[in-house]
């Protein structure tokens, strides 16, 4: 029995141009969400005066979470919609390889959907090591 060509959809080439796609509008978005912080932040506190940089202030207690983060971005904060573009940008690479998994799955290529699920959880680890140990937070 041999083996039936994958339909056009399933292409090579078109989850090639997906994923690019994934990473351009991954990279314009977080691009706009830190501009727009930015330009809010010159705009709301642009005319004071600039922080002594030769030391560093003292850090919070605690990280923001993603949740502050998230919330604090919707009612219009400055620094927290920067930090939502950051986030976003980290995240453009990881939903890249989630779809590499998914492409991989529908191609029936398992041994690529192998490789991609270390290289996932590979990322997780590394984006959530110091989280659950206590030295980060989300």
């Amino acid at each position: 029995m041999s083996e039936q060509p994958l339909p056009a959809r399933l292409s090579d080439e078109r989850v090639e141009g997906v994923i690019g796609n994934l990473l351009r509008f991954g990279v314009l978005l977080s691009a706009f969400v830190v501009l727009i912080g930015g330009a809010s932040y010159l705009i709301r506190d642009g005319r004071n005066p600039a922080p002594d940089l030769r030391q560093f202030p003292n850090p919070p207690e605690e990280p923001p979470s993603l949740f502050h983060i998230v919330g604090a971005s919707a009612r219009g904060s400055s620094l927290d919609l920067i930090l939502l573009g950051l986030l976003l940008l980290i995240a453009t690479p990881v939903a890249r390889v989630i779809f590499s998994v998914a492409a991989f799955a529908l191609q029936r290529d398992y041994l690529y959907v192998s490789f991609t699920l270390v290289v996932l959880a590979v990322l997780l680890f590394s984006l959530f090591y110091g989280y659950f140990s206590g030295s980060g937070a989300l």
